[in-house]
């Protein structure tokens, strides 16, 4: 039987049920809050992450020296690292081959700093998204082998068959960092370092390529040690794999928490000159957190890739000259701004042909010529974001489309796109669970979408309309404090598979002004004295903003998550108000 909507909102005002904790959930907070002394909030939190009373201590503050895996769990480790070591102990040349978005370029930065601080240097090379295509080709392989003894390939390479034979061919060994999902036989390179191979057991299937980098480090240095020699220091490295776990949306659970929270600290001391120089462009003025990574940091980082020079994110990230930051900062973020406004052209038309498709399918989709594949993956983030479904955005030219993919949770993209380059409905495709990429034939575009809309629906995309908006309990005014919000974010950090703690207040008296073209500022009221400032970003691209506005003595039931406020050097705590509905 269904549970009961919490606050009985079945439907609210952007259609979603709210969702909160049941009676079992309560009982378990409760008595985790009597005995740990936590506050009740974060122990609602607690347990509906699964944490248990005797977990608790040790949740809240992950050691990554517990949490991290031994680097020899990983198939073929060992023999990336000695070979690694090798080059490096008889000065070979080293080329880095990795993918143009921020998790190909943190892993290669991360391998060029570890090299350059130990007086070896080492090739960075990285594909042009347009003209040769996400991962290793034949040409740039060939040419790269000519050239080094050493070829590591970042973020791809699982797939790469063909071009890693060439270089083989040509005498280079190959190396392959990668944690795409991996087909029933690899290509012929020395070692192929990946938790999503066939004959892995999936337990690190969760880690991005940076993390899978750093773990061949952790083991470079452990034999470094063996051999009487200390390597370069990794913690400090560990905000480039934080920027990358986070920009990769890979699922804040496990390590993945414990590496993005450690490299959060590491970070906030602004000693990686790229990274202070991105921060300063991005007009961050608060420490780092989750969403800068996401939302100001990464999208910068892979503006270059995705419609101008690929390697300015990997080379600002490996930049220790200050001017030269600056400037890559600086060319990065107009190419930022050039990318929103071409992605902004893209979603509107995507959005436009997708629902007169239909947004009730299990799959998503729009194509079209011309459009631009630097932006096709954001679009169809944006089209997944707003019908809760996985989503498929393809742009034609010379009739090749280049498409890209983002899935829900529960569905794997990755595995229904590898399947549909088998049959040979595709020139080639892959990725991971949440995301995937594809080249079709325009003449079979049609055919292969109905058949990944097949295939996605037996794994239950489609099922259901707009999620569901989980709560994690009930707040009054009150009781938002800045000490609570601070507790809070020790839960953290927070992002995929990790959501932010959300919590309602019942029955508010609002009080709404717009602020730009779709925002609105709110004074919120429980009627006894308790009040609390809300903000609802982006609320008149949808009904929240009319309804709230417009609400005159209507009290509402507000959804959102608590934050800090610093403005002028003044803290308040607010409620980004996500959704409501009429009490």
């Amino acid at each position: 039987m269904t549970a009961r909507a919490f606050l009985n909102v079945e439907t609210s005002l952007t259609g979603r049920r709210w969702v909160g904790p049941g009676a079992d959930e309560q009982r378990l907070a409760e008595a985790m809050a009597q005995q740990t002394a936590l506050p009740l909030a974060l122990c609602l939190t607690l347990v509906r992450r699964g944490v248990s009373p005797a977990d608790a201590a040790g949740y809240l503050a992950p050691a990554l020296r517990d949490l991290l895996p031994d680097p020899l769990g990983l198939r073929d480790m060992a023999k990336a690292a000695a070979r690694f070591l090798l080059a490096r102990a008889q000065r070979q040349r080293i080329a880095v081959f990795a993918d143009y978005d921020v998790d190909g370029g943190s892993s290669a930065a991360l391998l060029i700093l570890w090299l350059r601080a130990i007086g070896h240097d080492a090739t960075l090379y990285i594909p042009d998204r347009i003209d040769e295509g996400y991962g290793p080709n034949v040409p740039a392989m060939l040419a790269l082998a000519g050239t080094h003894d050493l070829i590591i390939c970042v973020d791809c390479g699982t797939l790469s068959h063909d071009p890693i034979a060439a270089a083989v061919t040509e005498g280079a060994d190959v190396v392959v960092l990668d944690h795409h999902l991996g087909a029933e036989t690899l290509p012929p390179a020395l070692a192929v370092v990946n938790p999503n191979r066939q004959d892995e057991d999936g337990s690190l299937g969760h880690l991005c390529a940076a993390s899978v980098v750093f773990l061949m480090l952790v083991e470079a240095n452990r034999q470094l040690r063996q051999q009487g020699e200390t390597g370069p220091d990794l913690m400090a490295m560990l905000d480039l794999v934080a920027l990358a776990t986070v920009a990769d949306v890979a699922p804040l659970v496990g390590v993945n928490r414990a590496l993005v929270r450690q490299g959060l600290k590491v970070m906030a001391r602004r000693d990686r000159v790229g990274l202070r120089a991105l921060a300063d462009v991005a007009r961050m003025d608060t420490a780092p957190t989750c969403h800068a990574l996401g939302f100001l940091l990464g999208p910068r980082v892979n503006a270059g890739g995705r419609i101008g020079q690929a390697d300015l994110g990997a080379r600002l990230l490996c930049s220790t000259d200050p001017h030269e930051a600056e400037a890559l900062a600086q060319r990065l973020d107009e190419l930022n701004t050039e990318r929103r406004d071409i992605e902004a052209r893209v979603r509107d038309a995507a959005m436009a042909q997708a629902a007169e498709r239909g947004l009730d399918a299990p799959l998503v989709w729009a194509a079209a010529e011309g459009w631009h594949p630097g932006v096709v993956g954001i679009v169809a983030s944006r089209l997944k974001e707003a019908t809760n479904r996985p989503a498929m955005v393809i742009g034609f030219e010379g009739g090749i489309g280049k498409g890209s993919g983002r899935s829900v949770s529960g569905v794997d993209l990755g595995a229904a796109v590898h399947r549909l380059a088998a049959e040979g409905l595709l020139v080639k495709g892959g990725g991971h669970r949440m995301a995937a990429g594809l080249t079709v034939e325009q003449t079979k575009v049609e055919a292969a979408m109905a058949r990944l809309s097949d295939l996605l629906a037996r794994q239950g995309a489609g099922a259901g309309g707009p999620a569901d908006l989980r709560l994690d309990g009930l707040l009054m005014p009150g009781a938002a404090t800045r000490a609570l919000v601070e507790r809070l974010e020790e839960a953290g950090p927070f992002g995929a598979s990790s959501p932010a703690p959300r919590f309602a207040f019942a029955a508010m008296a609002v009080t709404a002004r717009r602020i730009g073209e779709s925002h609105l500022r709110l004074a919120i009221a429980d009627g006894a004295g308790g009040t609390l400032e809300g903000v609802a970003f982006g609320a008149f691209d949808g009904p929240l903003g009319p309804a709230l506005a417009e609400g005159g003595h209507t009290r509402f039931h507000l959804a959102g998550r608590l934050e800090l406020n610093t403005y002028r050097g003044n803290t308040k705590v607010q409620l980004r108000v996500e959704d409501a509905a009429r009490a």
